[in-house]
C-alpha cells in the first residue's frame, strides 16, 4: 500500500486545474492540489498536507515538462499572491480558463453548452487601472508592494508587470520620500504608525490620481511629497490624502483631503466618459471591460424600444451603455455613493432615457413588478457571491425575453443558472472574457431566455 503521508514524494499526472489556478492530480483516491504545474506535465511531487479525500504537494522535479511552460516574466512570481499563471503561455491559461467555465456550467448548473474561446486581452502586460499598495516595516526594511499568499506580510514590489510604469514610478518615488523623511509604516499589531496603503489610479490618457491612506489626518513633509511625485510621473493629476483610523481590514476611510490637483480623473468607456474619484467603482481592465459589455449588449438584442433593468448597476457603467440602445433603462444597486455617481454620469453624458433607485436588487425589481413594470430584458451583474436566494424567482416572474448575466465567478454562476434553468429560463450561450489577464479570475456572459429556439 503506498504510504501517503506528510513529506512523502510520489510521482503524479496534472490532469486539470483548480478554481484557483493549481494543477490537480490523483493519488490513489485522493485530489491533489499542485501549484505552479500545468496540465499533461509529471512531476514529482512532495505532499504537504493531506487529508481524508485531498491533499496537497509541491512540485520538486519535473519529469515531463509542457510545450506551454514558460519561464515567469516575474521575479517575485511564487512569492506574492497576485498571479497563478505566469508560468504557462496565455493561450495556455486560456484554455484553463474556458475549461473551468465549462465544467462549471456542466457540474454545477446541468447545462452543456457549445462555449467560444474566451476573449483575451491583446496586451495582458500593464492593464491595472488601479493598484493599492500595503506598506509594512519588517525585519528586512520598508517594504511598499504586495501581500504574500494567504498572510498579511508585505513583500516589497518595486515592479509588478499588471501595473502600469506609472505606478512604479510614483511607487519608487513614494518610498524614497518615507525613507528620507522617516516616515513610519503603519503596524496592524500594535495599531500604531501612519502610513497604511499607496493607493494609484490611472487612466487611458496617461494620467494618475495617488492617494496616501494614513492613520492620521496629518501628513508630514507633504509638500516634499508631492513634490517628489510630480517629478517622478508628468502625468500626476492629483494628490489625496485619506484618513483611516480604524481597527480594520478595510482599505480606505471615510475622510478625504486634497493635497495637491485634483481629486478625480475621467475615463471612457464604450464612447461614454466617466469621473472617477479614489473610492469609485470603475472594472480595473477598461480595454477587456468594453469586450465585455459589447457580449452583454449583443446577448441582450436590443432594437431601441426595449424596458431594460440592469440589477447591481454600481456607478451605471453597463446601464448607460444599454440605455445607448434601449427606449428606456432602470438600474438599481444597494450602494448610495453609487448610485449619486450613476446619476451624475447619466447626466455628464446627456443619457435621459436611463434613471437609477438605491436599494436590494430583489427589493427593487419586486416593487418594479409591483407597479406592473415588464422589462422584456434583465441584465444582472452580481458580487462573487451571486444572486441572493429570493432573486431568481423575482426574476422570472417578471417574464423577460432575455435574462443576460454578467459574472465574476463560474461557480455561483452555475449555481444560479441552474435555478434560474428550473424556473423556466435555460441558458442558450454564453461568453467567457479575460479581465484579468496572468491571474485566475475570469468573467463570464450568459443569455437566458423561456424560449431556447430564439
Amino acid at each position: 500500500m503506498t504510504d501517503i503521508r506528510k513529506n512523502t514524494v510520489h510521482t503524479l499526472d496534472i490532469t486539470g486545474y483548480t478554481a484557483e489556478g493549481m494543477g490537480v492530480a490523483r493519488l490513489e483516491g485522493r485530489v491533489v492540489f499542485v501549484p505552479f504545474t500545468i496540465q499533461g506535465e509529471r512531476w514529482k511531487v512532495r505532499l504537504e498536507k493531506v487529508n481524508r479525500n485531498v491533499a496537497w504537494g509541491r512540485g520538486v522535479e519535473l519529469i515531463s515538462g509542457s510545450p506551454e511552460r514558460v519561464e515567469p516574466d516575474c521575479p517575485l512570481y511564487g512569492r506574492c499572491g497576485g498571479c497563478q499563471f505566469r508560468h504557462m503561455t496565455y493561450a495556455e491559461e486560456l484554455r484553463a480558463k474556458g475549461r473551468r467555465i465549462a465544467d462549471a456550467l456542466e457540474r454545477v448548473g446541468h447545462v452543456k453548452l457549445n462555449l467560444p474561446p474566451v476573449l483575451g486581452a491583446e496586451d495582458p502586460l500593464r492593464y491595472r487601472n488601479k493598484v493599492q499598495l500595503p506598506v509594512s516595516q519588517g525585519r528586512q526594511g520598508l517594504a511598499v508592494g504586495y501581500y504574500r499568499p494567504r498572510s498579511h506580510d508585505v513583500l516589497d514590489a518595486p515592479d509588478c508587470p499588471l501595473q502600469p510604469q506609472a505606478v512604479t514610478c510614483l511607487r519608487g518615488a513614494f518610498k524614497n520620500w518615507m525613507e528620507t523623511y522617516a516616515i513610519p509604516a503603519y503596524d496592524e499589531g500594535r495599531g500604531e504608525g501612519l502610513i497604511r496603503h499607496l493607493y494609484v489610479r490611472t487612466n487611458s490618457r496617461g494620467e494618475s490620481l495617488v492617494c496616501v491612506v494614513a492613520n492620521g489626518d496629518k501628513l508630514p513633509h507633504g509638500e516634499e511629497l508631492v513634490e517628489a511625485l510630480r517629478q517622478a510621473e508628468p502625468g500626476l493629476a492629483g494628490v489625496v490624502l485619506n484618513v483611516n483610523t480604524r481597527d480594520t481590514n478595510v482599505i480606505l476611510g471615510d475622510q478625504y483631503h486634497t493635497l495637491w490637483g485634483r481629486d478625480w480623473l475621467e475615463e471612457m468607456l464604450c464612447q461614454l466618459t466617466f469621473r472617477l474619484s479614489v473610492p469609485s467603482f470603475f472594472q480595473i481592465n477598461r480595454a477587456q471591460t468594453e469586450r465585455l459589455y459589447s457580449a452583454a449588449l449583443e446577448f441582450a438584442g436590443l432594437t431601441g424600444a426595449e424596458t431594460v433593468l440592469d440589477l447591481y448597476c454600481g456607478i451605471g457603467t453597463i446601464s448607460l451603455a444599454l440605455a445607448q440602445r434601449a427606449g428606456r433603462v432602470i438600474g438599481a444597486e444597494i450602494v448610495p455613493q453609487a448610485i449619486r455617481d450613476a446619476r451624475e454620469n447619466a447626466r455628464r453624458n446627456g443619457v435621459a432615457n436611463a434613471e437609477f433607485f438605491c436599494g436590494d436588487a430583489g427589493a427593487v425589481a419586486q416593487r418594479l413588478g409591483a407597479e406592473g413594470i415588464r422589462p422584456q430584458v434583465i441584465c444582472v451583474d452580481p458580487p462573487r457571491k451571486g444572486l441572493a436566494p429570493e432573486v431568481p424567482a423575482i426574476l422570472a416572474a417578471m417574464g423577460p425575453k432575455w435574462i443576460v448575466y454578467v459574472s465574476c465567478d463560474p461557480a455561483t454562476l452555475a449555481r444560479d443558472v441552474s435555478r434560474l434553468s428550473d424556473l423556466g429560463y435555460r441558458p442558450v450561450k454564453a461568453q467567457g472574457v479575460d479581465l484579468f489577464p496572468r491571474t485566475a479570475h475570469v468573467e463570464t456572459v450568459v443569455a437566458l431566455t423561456q424560449n431556447p429556439t430564439l
